[in-house]
């Protein structure tokens, strides 16, 4: 499960709104002086995402830090439907374009390009279409995985 600290914004009956501010690893590194990465990092604020989950069982209250948690397999597998398949599509295609219609049927190399360009184009429609169901939608929305430990204020007391 990858988790993000959020801190809740807004209640709507069932549903919170949380935000979470998106941070650079540059912040933690000790060559963030030196290094063009760190510079850039530091000129170009600091982007808050925000968005509704369900709350489920949890008492919360507006300022409330909670942990919110995204499937690792959910991310991965849609990860690989976007990027894979459209390229997976176009090699196959391109493969059964240059080796059949090239090759056998003594066409131009340009219909193998074309054919790599529709099965890539195939590729994207049919990773859209499974991206776009309900049930891989909800996989990716994050869930509220618990809340944070409240901060009690402690006193010493020199006896």
């Amino acid at each position: 499960m990858i988790e993000e600290t959020a801190t809740v914004v807004a209640i709507n009956g069932r549903h919170v709104t949380v935000t979470s501010t998106i941070k650079s690893t540059c912040h933690s590194c000790h060559q963030q002086d030196d290094c063009g990465s760190g510079q850039i990092a530091k000129a170009i604020p600091h982007k808050a995402l925000t968005t509704t989950i369900t709350a489920g069982q949890h008492n919360l209250q507006v300022g409330d830090e909670v942990v919110i948690g995204l499937s690792e397999k959910s991310l991965l597998g849609s990860a690989l439907q976007v990027y894979l398949l459209p390229l997976l599509m176009m090699i196959a295609f391109a493969t059964i374009g240059q080796f059949y219609l090239v090759e056998q049927l003594q066409l131009h190399e340009l219909i193998a390009l074309i054919f790599a360009g529709v099965g890539g184009y195939l590729g994207f429609v049919i990773a859209q279409k499974k991206q776009s169901s309900l049930h891989a939608q909800a996989n990716l929305q994050p869930k509220l995985l618990r809340k944070c430990a409240d901060i009690i204020a402690t006193v010493e007391l020199n006896s």
